[in-house]
């Protein structure tokens, strides 16, 4: 296959948590096009599993679905550097109250590769530990723990759509109950 080539980048837009680029292409027949490429700084997510097996989901609101979804805590890096370790601790204090020192790195998945960068890495936690949240002035989160045959459930009625939820608890079912 005939590679392609990337001659410029021009920044469109910069935002709070994606920046905006217009990419010009050379493609293999010699014609050039414009793609565009959202660039995000990476994320880190979490299934939080309690003692007894259930997992804890968040609920909030999305602008994006302009509806409130069920998901898994998640969080963006504060730094392209930053660990997402330590992200993703950070994430299910913040969300949950709940802390744990027993975390595993359970999949890494991109979300939207025909035209974002976005990597979000989803850790599993374990033996877990209740306190407060701590929500981000702008964060309004729920949280319920719930069976994995009940969440597995939503996700094939299409009650749960987000990616990185789905990916984290069909993995973490794979992984830790069907081995």
């Amino acid at each position: 296959m005939e590679q392609i080539k990337r001659i410029d980048r021009r920044l469109v837009a910069e935002g709070s948590v994606i920046d905006y680029y217009r990419d010009t292409m050379l493609l293999p027949d010699g014609t050039t096009k414009e793609w565009d490429l959202i660039d995000h700084k990476g994320a880190a997510a979490v299934v939080p599993v309690l003692d007894d097996g259930r997992i804890i989901m968040v609920q909030q609101f999305r602008n994006a679905l302009d509806r409130n979804t069920l998901e898994i805590p998640a969080g963006g890096l504060k730094t392209r550097k930053e660990p997402t370790l330590d992200a993703a601790k950070r994430e299910l204090k913040e969300e949950t109250g709940f802390t744990s020192d027993d975390l595993e790195l359970l999949i890494s998945i991109k979300t939207t590769v025909a035209f974002c960068n976005e990597k979000i890495d989803i850790y599993v936690a374990r033996n877990l530990k209740a306190g407060e949240q701590h929500l981000d002035d702008d964060e309004f989160v729920d949280y319920q723990a719930y069976e994995i045959d009940e969440l597995i459930r939503r996700i094939y009625d299409c009650e749960i759509q987000d990616s990185k939820t789905i990916c984290g608890i069909l993995a973490y079912k794979e992984k830790y109950i069907n081995k």
